[in-house]
């Protein structure tokens, strides 16, 4: 995949028309201040993400955008994000975005690995874990925690693999099934030796393709993945770290990548105390478990209630709170720790990592 001559980075560029560009920038620079780093000018803006930046700039009736990267995945990530929103946002509009520049229509998707299963061991009787091995898995061990993974539709399926859209985003083949995609965190990752290692709760019911996979898989069965990204923590003396079993695999890699001089409150809900985990770190960690012991996960304030009975300063310095949880839980707690505890934003990542009685990629995923 050709890199941009001269620039020592990846580069691309869209000119779009839409009926009040300067509307449809202002609504893109509103929403990635939630996620990013937002520059605006009179008629112009700036995003920064951690995979790569977009400038943008209104010229008449058209938005003219200009994006780099430091790697063809990243540049990537900036076009799929920017086209989305363009898309969300400019509604009921349906403005045409064509590219020119790195990871042209029709390249591979740089940031989409094949992958095979190698084993599959019982954590919990809860939780399964499911290795997976693949090639050139450099990008996932510092690029951020999550990847997607691809179902098939239909257990045991075949799906087609994609290539880069005109409009930035994948484009599937016609006339085959489209995956079904789920976030999950990368709980450990070996990139010599080729494999990933991911941690799945085995939900009960329909709705839960991840689940479904993990309770079958066997080896040599083949899953896409996609990513990395988000999940990330700040640096810190200081952690409060909390979450209900969907964020038990992040927060046990976070526990175990955190340096002995730091100091750790964790806080996790688990169905019951067969659940409980054996947690590694280097760190200081007095951890807590709160068992919901038949209550329905999502339907109480167990984990609310533990979180803030935590002795937490208001407006700590050299602190970090991280959060992973339901939607309402998530909310809550935002709230709590942005007013009643005056955390900025930056020393806090709270993260909706499902949401009670809906299933796939917009019941949870909110990060602040």
């Amino acid at each position: 995949m050709a890199q941009s001559a001269g620039t020592g980075q990846f580069a691309a560029r869209a000119r779009i028309e839409v009926s009040q560009p300067a509307v449809l920038l202002g609504r893109l620079a509103d929403h990635f201040t939630e996620h990013g780093e937002v520059t605006r000018g009179e008629r112009a803006a700036r995003f920064a993400f951690h995979f790569g930046t977009a400038e943008l700039a209104v010229d008449g009736r058209h938005l003219d955008i200009s994006a780099l990267a430091s790697d063809a995945s990243g540049i990537a990530f900036v076009k799929v994000a920017l086209a989305e929103h363009i898309f969300e946002l400019s509604e009921p509009e349906r403005p045409e975005i064509h590219w020119t520049g790195d990871c042209a229509a029709g390249s591979p998707v740089p940031y989409l690995r094949r992958m095979k299963v190698e084993r599959v061991e019982l954590v919990t009787s809860r939780m399964r874990r499911v290795r997976l091995s693949g090639e050139d898995l450099e990008r996932f061990s510092r690029k951020g925690m999550h990847i997607r993974l691809l179902f098939p539709p239909e257990p045991g399926g075949e799906y087609g693999w994609p290539v880069m859209g005109e409009d930035g985003r994948p484009a599937w083949p016609e006339g085959l099934p489209k995956p079904i995609a789920r976030v999950y965190t990368i709980r450990r990752i070996d990139v010599e030796a080729g494999w990933l290692d991911v941690d799945m709760v085995l939900h009960e019911g329909d709705g839960f393709p991840g689940a479904g996979f993990a309770m079958s898989a066997k080896p040599g069965d083949e899953i896409g993945i996609t990513g990395p990204g988000g999940g990330t923590y700040g640096q810190a003396r200081r952690y409060l770290i909390a979450g209900d079993e969907t964020a038990l695999p992040a927060i046990a890699r976070i526990l175990e990548e955190l340096p002995e001089n730091a100091t750790v409150t964790a806080v996790i809900e688990i169905p019951d105390a067969a659940e409980e985990q054996e947690l590694a770190s280097k760190a200081d960690v007095e951890l807590t478990w709160v068992h919901r012991n038949g209550v329905a996960a999502g339907s109480s304030d167990l984990l609310e209630q533990a979180v803030k009975a935590v002795d937490w300063p208001t407006n700590a310095p050299d602190s970090f709170v991280w959060v992973g949880c339901e939607h309402a839980t998530f909310r809550k707690l935002r709230a709590y720790f942005r007013k009643e505890k005056q955390m900025p934003r930056e020393n806090h990542m709270i993260v909706a990592y499902w949401r009670r009685g809906q299933a796939g990629e917009h019941a949870g995923g909110k990060e602040d």
